[in-house]
């Protein structure tokens, strides 16, 4: 019987992903639809003749599609091509000698710009015990909203709580969750997510919400596109900066972008709500399946990544069978997405079981 998703996607055209092997790699890299692929062709195609489309157009599509998925304005979105630059900005605002309360072994993305900075105090707590460590000296609580390594989801909810007890902000990464699991941006101080993971866009786009008030930002790397009429703002300094969260955008990968409104418009399309329960009902029968097999899954129910202690060292022979995922510090990481079927969660388990 077919999940709800794949009735969607084939009503909304039913090749709109293709992949050449058994893909439940999505945590690693999204695939492309066709939709993106062709208009990034037309882009390059345009390009080389010397007839380029507007692609900035791209940009501000592709912003207001992240900002419906997030559930915030447009204004509050900016558009650039990287969490850790984001982040960085972030970290740019806290006054020497404020405390950062980060996950044990979150992405470097979101911890590494804390730490480089050499005057914060980056405290690190497990993942469970995230809530319960905010503390009144607390400036920020920086976590992904579902760990990278294993799936694990923070309770963004009890976090969000804590934090607004002890007056400290919060900075969600949503890489791993934008596009399966809905976003709630407008619940948070600050929302990072790259696109190229759950959201299937090129690699080159990401975004950041920032607070209606920009949250105290000083855009440390502005440039011409920061400027509130950008192409008044090409030479010298920057005589008026946006008023939105624009100015915090970086140039753009504008190839990207011509093909990430695309992508974006088509999870918008099915739904991030459709997609997470075809997601996780995937995951839920490997890790059913796993059990049968006399394996276990870490524990990180609810979510769209599974990952098996003790087995990444058979990710080359499951790229042998064609089957494509990951091998993370010694586990194996599968990761269901709207293209997968329950038909691969059961090869998969054939191969692992011998």
């Amino acid at each position: 019987m077919e999940s709800n998703v794949e009735i969607l996607a084939e009503a909304l055209g039913g090749t709109e992903y293709a992949p050449g092997t058994t893909y439940l790699n999505t945590a690693s890299t999204g695939l492309l639809p066709a939709r993106t692929v062709t208009a990034m062709q037309q882009a390059i195609t345009a390009a080389s003749v010397g007839r380029p489309t507007d692609m900035f157009a791209d940009v501000e599509a592709s912003r207001a599609s992240f900002a419906r998925l997030a559930g915030v304005p447009a204004s509050r979105v900016a558009a650039g091509a990287s969490v850790a630059v984001y982040t960085g900005l972030i970290a740019t605002s806290l006054p020497a000698g404020a405390e950062v309360l980060v996950a044990d072994g979150d992405f470097s993305s979101v911890v590494n710009p804390f730490v480089v900075r050499g005057d914060l105090d980056v405290r690190s707590v497990p993942l469970e015990a995230l809530a319960d460590a905010i503390r009144p000296d607390t400036a920020l609580v920086a976590v992904s909203a579902v760990q990278s390594a294993d799936g694990r989801p923070a309770d963004l909810a009890a976090i969000r709580a804590a934090a607004r007890a002890h007056g400290a902000r919060t900075l969600v990464d949503a890489s791993q969750s934008a596009g399966w699991l809905p976003l709630t941006a407008s619940q948070d101080d600050f929302t990072v997510a790259v696109a190229f993971k759950w959201l299937t866009c090129p690699r080159g786009v990401a975004f950041l919400v920032v607070p209606e008030d920009l949250g105290g930002l000083t855009p440390v790397f502005a440039g011409w596109v920061a400027g509130e009429k950008p192409w008044d703002s090409c030479y010298g300094p920057v005589a008026e900066l946006a008023h939105s969260a624009r100015r915090f955008d970086e140039s753009p990968s504008l190839f990207s972008y011509a093909g990430a409104r695309h992508s974006l418009a088509l999870i918008e399309d099915i739904g991030p709500g459709n997609i997470q329960r075809h997601n996780v009902a995937l995951a839920d029968r490997f890790r059913a399946g796993l059990e049968r097999i006399g394996q276990q899954a870490m524990p990180a129910p609810g979510s769209a990544i599974v990952s098996v202690p003790g087995l990444g060292h058979r990710q080359g022979e499951l790229g042998r069978a064609g089957i494509e995922l990951s091998d993370r510090a010694g586990n194996l990481r599968a990761a269901f997405h709207l293209y997968n079927s329950t038909t691969e969660v059961d090869k998969l388990l054939d191969v692992l079981a011998g």
